[in-house]
């Protein structure tokens, strides 16, 4: 497994992260209850077998169920051969309002007690805004909770998980971030025409949705009917598949993984069969520039439609 530099923090992470969702939650298309995750034990051996076949680093949050706990008991005895982000809880009431600035620092302080308890450790290595739109990038309440546990070595780094274009070049702006983490994908690129100017700033990129939920696998077909322009557009990547793409998430995790700019991609991983696809897909070769050319010209004209949230509440999904 390939090592590539997290921004400027120097911090040396496999380029597959583990995205730790679903084994903390039930999570994906086809995973309702309790009932379709894997034990607890399974969800151990999963993550001591990643980090035995060279993946370092783990994708967590106070918001991924029993995830982060899961974690804690996994890497009790491993902890320097790992890297951990996790992400603070939410900040928001029921009316969708931020808190004053002094429960804001509080809910921050908790939140990261919180992680380091299930976590069993007394540092992260990275620490992030879960869910952060812009109104959250600009309160200096939490710009400056953050950088304190930066500063109190709380937390190696700092980032940000931010959905849109507008909130990820607003972080990359600030200066403030050393990691955020973006959506991208063969669907939906938008947020390439940002990952320049986060390298030259020296801030760490990391891809979550590389495989969109599951859509971009087996998972892509006899989808709702709402969905069918999708459906049709997915089968366009047929087109790109041969012998160095035998199937759909190959050549997904291979064209995120072909961005130099990128220094981690998450797959979720709650089956020991995903681990091996993983480590099959990253084998330190990625696409050609023509190909790469081609799969960039096939992103989904409609991206603002890729509402997989939406979707779920529209019981698209099921």
């Amino acid at each position: 497994m390939k090592k590539r530099i997290l921004g400027r923090t120097a911090i040396q992470v496999s380029e597959v992260a583990f995205g730790g969702v679903e084994i903390g939650m039930p999570y994906g298309i086809g995973v309702n209850s309790a009932a379709d995750m894997v034990s607890e034990n399974e969800a151990i051996r999963l993550l001591h077998a990643s980090t035995d076949a060279g993946i370092n680093f783990f994708d967590t949050a106070r918001l991924y169920g029993n995830s982060e706990t899961i974690m804690g008991k996994a890497f009790a005895g491993r902890r320097k051969d790992v890297v951990i982000s996790t992400k603070c809880r939410g900040f928001r009431d029921k009316q969708g309002n931020l808190p004053p600035d002094n429960e804001i620092k509080k809910i921050i302080e908790i939140s990261v007690s919180e992680s380091l308890l299930a976590l069993q450790t007394d540092y992260v290595d990275v620490f992030m805004l879960h869910q952060a739109d812009e109104e959250i990038l600009e309160n200096q309440a939490i710009a400056k909770a953050f950088t304190d546990l930066e500063k109190r070595g709380i937390t190696r780094a700092i980032g940000a998980s931010t959905y849109t274009t507008n909130e990820t070049e607003k972080a990359i702006s600030s200066g403030l971030w050393d990691v955020l983490q973006v959506p991208y994908n063969l669907m939906d690129q938008r947020q390439s025409e940002l990952f320049d100017e986060a390298k030259q700033r020296g801030i760490g990129i990391v891809i979550r949705s590389v495989l969109l939920k599951g859509l971009l696998s087996d998972r892509g077909k006899e989808l709702h009917p709402a969905l069918q322009d999708v459906q049709q557009h997915i089968q366009r990547y047929d087109d790109l598949l041969g012998a160095d793409f035998a199937d759909l998430p190959t050549l997904a995790i291979k064209f995120a993984l072909s961005s130099e700019q990128v220094a981690a991609v998450l797959i979720g991983m709650d089956r020991m069969e995903y681990l091996r696809q993983a480590l099959i897909i990253a084998d330190g070769l990625y696409m050609h520039p023509d190909g790469l050319k081609r799969a960039q010209g096939l992103a989904y004209p409609d991206p603002a439609f890729l509402n997989l949230p939406h979707w779920d509440k529209m019981g698209w999904l099921k």
